[in-house]
């Protein structure tokens, strides 16, 4: 429909009426342009093709996952071997890991124990993610967030 317009410079007056006569919109494109830049187009089909493009952008865009890990300031070997499995598995899906320590009660006189246990998690866990904060006591919970790594991959 608008293959046949003629590419040139109009008048104000002149693009309106060739608008008007090709019962199309008349759209200021570069508006600090000298002399402005318009475009004759269909400004309906312009909107739905824009909005089915920024859905598509959307559907392709990644969401970030974040999957939590609890630990208690004494936890033992096994609960804490168990956990850091689930940890590597969560890490190797591509989510966010989001391990706690949790100070129950007067617990809170643990938190170095509380420090070490996710130290310790970070550290076992480096080959696979990297720490994006480190631990930090917030009231009762000290928290620290794991990043998957990203696998590179290699160019041919």
């Amino acid at each position: 429909m608008g293959d046949n317009i003629e590419v040139g410079v109009y008048t104000l007056s002149d693009a309106l009426a060739k608008s008007d006569e090709l019962e199309l919109d008349l759209v200021e494109i570069s508006p600090k342009a000298d002399p402005p830049v318009c475009k004759i187009i269909d400004y309906k089909k312009f909107l739905y093709e824009q909005k089915k493009r920024e859905k598509v952008m959307k559907a392709k865009a990644s969401k970030v996952v974040i999957k939590e890990i609890r630990f208690g300031p004494q936890t033992d070997d096994h609960d804490y071997n168990f956990k850091k499995k689930h940890a590597e598995k969560f890490l190797k899906e591509g989510a966010k890991l989001k391990a706690y320590v949790f100070f129950k009660g007067r617990s809170i006189v643990y938190k170095d124990q509380g420090e070490i246990l996710l130290l310790r998690l970070a550290q076992e866990l480096e080959d696979i993610g990297k720490v994006e904060q480190m631990p930090k006591l917030e009231g009762k919970r000290m928290t620290m967030f794991l990043a998957p790594k990203v696998k590179v991959k290699a160019k041919k």
